[in-house]
């Protein structure tokens, strides 16, 4: 039971069943208004239906086992507990299904019977069926807003019948569909159909019915759209009609196994696609509000709305599932902001003795075709430790730099080399790996201004971990990328020897860094994601060291190319 102060209790009534509950809250006082009794149907939809008990929507509700309606003698106790609570009347709002239709609608006869005056209100919004049977429309998400409506009218004072006029009207002009990439996963029981890795399922409902259409795997805003079109399809005899011009009301559910992101994406694409019908979206609703047991998919809910309609969504209410709202309407359209203006670059005019603009092309496509190739190898080795995306990091890097070089000759200084080349990772690379090599980069370009000769790529490699270590805080030993810098640069300092040969000396780095690489698979994680894994369960070298020997190694090999010498 949930109270609140200055409120009347609800008195609990005989007769629940041990698998089913109901639970109340108070709406208002029994003696100026019309308290409401629930929602009809199983478990297994939540926060459906139990989260929207609460001063300003539902005084209960009666839910049953999984996927099952409630008995009758449940849903006879509830009435009865309201009813003896003192309310002037009784709404029971039950969703279109024949199970819930017999037990509540038995329940109510009877409770006329004991001379409570009970209403019912049946709720069918799904828009899947172009030809819907005898049993109607399936009653689904949409629902919550007959339950937000109803609870408004009854907080503010109107009668029963009046608020049974109201939502009977409101539930005409609403509709809901559901698109999933799976079924729901029903404990004890198995999948009630199947979907291949690229297929997903139209108009499928919230207890493991199959839709009406089987399709391949769309992206969000093709996949939205395709159903915003069944939705107001004229032809569908469950369609919604919509007008440019007309507002609504837009209910973005996850049916329970939706990431929030994936979510925002389609609710993103749902906005985008209304607007652009000339639909003006009054209030957005954008969570899980009716799931269907870690489905993974999404319904879309819209519901014509006036002045009146609105001001009753955004009623206050303390029922726990409802969201705050945000009081306005929903748009992708915002007031432009000029981009801000990038300080002028310098021309890359720096004189110096580095490799030809085609040698240094040459290098930076055998660096970009190795992170490529070993996308999938250095994945594998990011689950043990992260999120399994350091070679789809990398391989975006690699793709950034190739796209780079399309777009414009690299120049040919080393200075400005780098510093270009900070610029496209810091700006296309992402994640940590992206800034740590923006920073090793801007800070060797610093290093190099100005300089030639092999000395100055010791001291440029120097100040690069330098700048890594002062920012990212990791050191030698820690099991990172840096590991396998570090090493390498002790090897490169054999560049500060007169005489020395540079590609030997880098060949002995490229020996250096893969041996690092190697013995990070010994390493207790000091930094980084892998620090918080216990060291029992890193058994795989570091992905970020072992990238970076695959890029001193591709710069090797892209140097001994013969199709790479100075001309």
């Amino acid at each position: 039971m949930t109270l609140w102060p200055g409120w009347w209790p609800a008195i609990p009534g005989s007769g629940c069943s041990r698998d089913t509950g109901w639970s109340f809250g108070m709406t208002c006082r029994p003696s100026v208004a019309v308290w409401l009794c629930c929602p009809g149907g199983g478990s297994g939809h939540e926060p459906a239906h139990a989260g929207y008990v609460g001063k300003g929507m539902l005084t209960g509700v009666v839910a049953g086992a999984m996927f099952a309606s409630p008995s009758v003698g449940s849903i006879l106790a509830a009435i009865r507990a309201v009813a003896q609570a003192g309310a002037a009347g009784i709404l029971l709002i039950v969703m279109n299904y024949t199970g819930d239709r017999l037990n509540f609608g038995m329940a109510l006869e009877r409770a006329r019977a004991e001379g409570a005056d009970v209403r019912m209100v049946v709720v069918g919004d799904d828009c899947a069926f172009t030809t819907p049977g005898k049993a109607g429309r399936r009653g689904i998400c949409g629902t919550i807003l007959i339950h937000k409506v109803a609870g408004a009218l009854a907080e503010a004072g109107a009668s029963l019948d009046e608020i049974e006029k109201k939502v009977t009207v409101t539930a005409k002009v609403m509709g809901t569909l559901g698109l999933s990439l799976s079924p729901c996963s029903i404990p004890g029981s198995k999948l009630s159909f199947q979907l291949a890795e690229d297929e997903m399922e139209l108009g499928l409902g919230i207890h493991g019915e199959a839709g009406v259409r089987r399709m391949k795997v769309l992206p969000a805003d093709k996949a939205v759209e395709t159903m915003l079109k069944h939705m107001t399809d004229p032809s569908n005899a469950s369609h919604l009609s919509l007008t440019p011009g007309s507002s609504v009301m837009l209910v973005v559910n996850n049916l329970g196994g939706l990431s929030c992101l994936e979510l925002g994406i389609v609710a993103g694409a749902a906005v985008r696609c209304l607007e652009n019908r000339g639909i003006r979206i009054a209030r957005a609703m954008v969570g899980s509000f009716m799931t269907a047991m870690e489905m993974a998919g999404v319904s879309l809910t819209l519901m014509l709305v006036d002045e009146e309609l609105v001001r009753l969504i955004d009623a206050k209410t303390m029922a726990v599932a409802w969201p705050n709202i945000l009081a306005g309407p929903a748009t992708t359209r915002r007031e432009e902001v000029p981009a801000p203006t990038e300080a002028p670059r310098k021309p890359q005019d720096e004189t110096g003795t580095g490799p030809s603009t085609a040698r240094v092309e040459r290098v930076l496509q055998r660096v970009c075709s190795t992170l490529l190739d070993i996308r999938d190898k250095l994945n594998e080795l990011d689950r043990g430790a992260g999120d399994g995306d350091c070679g789809h990091t990398h391989a975006q890097a690699a793709q950034a730099i190739q796209e780079w070089m399309r777009s414009r000759p690299p120049p040919a200084a080393p200075a400005q080399l780098l510093s270009a080349l900070a610029d496209v990772l810091l700006e296309q690379m992402g994640g940590s790996s992206g800034v740590l090599y923006g920073l090793f980069l801007t800070a060797a370009a610093r290093s190099l201004r100005g300089r030639s000769g092999s000395p100055a790529w010791a001291d440029a490699m120097d100040a690069g971990i330098e700048a890594m270590q002062r920012y990212g805080g990791a050191a030698p030993g820690d099991r990172t990328m840096l590991d396998s810098l570090f090493a390498a640069a002790q090897a490169l300092h054999s560049l500060r020897n007169p005489g020395a040969d540079p590609l030997q000396v880098l060949a002995a780095a490229v020996q250096r860094a893969e041996a690092a690489a190697e013995a990070t698979r010994h390493m207790e994680a000091g930094a980084g994601r892998a620090s918080y894994i216990r060291s029992s369960r890193l058994e795989q070298p570091d992905p970020g060291a072992v990238a970076v020997a695959a890029v001193l190694g591709a710069v090797l090999e892209g140097l001994r190319d013969p199709l790479g010498t100075p001309q």
